[in-house]
Order: structure tokens, then sequence, then C-alpha cells
């Protein structure tokens, strides 16, 4: 699938994805991207994160590919327990381990347990050695039962611009290898 054959709905996580993201930077190159925006970025309360996905995901009028880092990772696999039928794909980034009691802030825990059911799309999923947000384990874990390919990012913390990944065309060239693949 080419990308603009879809609608590529990004989802950020807590405080949302800055000027120097990788997120915002893929959502001024690609026309067909849009953000899914959140009454709340700083204070996530689960069911409105989910419900905002969802609205995005109805919304589109062409077939949709997720990209989710951290947080808008639970809220995307969220919303699409109960139906996905225009959704093609899931490309998730730096998926924060939400079931651990030692997150902060902790009302993150609020997203979790993730669904540990296959996810009806293909999907990726990218994780860090060193997130401080994830445990690499448990990453892989979830990937195996949502059956996403799953992406060893080495260390490279977050995934996010603090940890240097502002552009990331690493990433950019496996979400292209990805949207080759739906």
């Amino acid at each position: 699938m080419k990308i603009k054959e879809a609608e590529i709905l990004i989802v950020p996580g807590y405080t949302n994805s800055g000027p120097n993201h990788w997120q915002t930077r893929w959502q001024a190159k690609m026309a067909t991207a849009r953000r899914v925006e959140q009454a709340e970025w700083a204070k996530p309360v689960r069911e409105d994160w989910v419900a905002r996905v969802r609205e995005e995901i109805a919304r589109a009028h062409k077939p949709v590919v997720l990209v989710g880092h951290s947080l808008g990772v639970a809220a995307a696999v969220h919303a699409v327990q109960d139906g996905a039928e225009n959704v093609r794909g899931g490309f998730f980034v730096a998926p924060p381990d939400v079931a651990n009691p030692s997150i902060r802030p902790k009302h993150l825990m609020t997203f979790g347990p993730y669904p540990r059911d296959p996810l009806p799309f293909p999907s990726f999923v990218i994780a860090s050695r060193n997130d401080p947000f994830s445990d690499f384990e448990q990453a892989s874990d979830i990937a195996a039962s949502w059956g996403s390919f799953f992406v060893d990012a080495g260390e490279s913390g977050h995934i996010n611009a603090e940890s240097g990944h502002g552009p990331w065309p690493e990433g950019l060239m496996v979400f292209a290898e990805f949207m080759k693949r739906l």
C-alpha cells in the first residue's frame, strides 16, 4: 500500500509529541497524515483517549494505518478491540509498560493491562532495550501476543526527540517497508 492510499493516524503519547518529535516531522511530510488530538495531554484518561482514536478511525475515508508512540500505542490498541474494519495496519513505537506499578506518572497505569488478543491487522512493534518506560522483554512479549513483527531498536531510549530521534530516518525507512507489506 502506498502512503497516499491510506489515512495515517498519528497517535501521540503522554504530553503529545512536540515540534522536534519524529511523529510531528512525519506528519508534516505525509499529505494523508493527521494527528489524533486529545483534550487533555497531561492528565490522560483512558476512556477519553480511546474514544478519540475510535472517532478518528470512524472519520476516515480511506483505509487507516495507526502510527502510535508510547501511551498512544495503548490508546490505539484499546481502541481497536471492538472492531477495526477500516484499520489496515499498526506501527507501534516504544509501548510503555502500563501494567508496571512503578510507572510514572502513576495514572498511566489506567491504560493497562494491554489486551493480549492478536490484532486484526498487520502490525510492527519497535522497542528499545533501555527505554525508561518499558521493559524490553515485556514489549517483546506483548508484540508476540498481538502477532506483531517485533523490531529491536537496540539502546535507543524512549525513541523520541529527547533520546535523539527527532527526524528518525531509520524509523521512516522501516515504516516505508511496513507500508509495502500492507
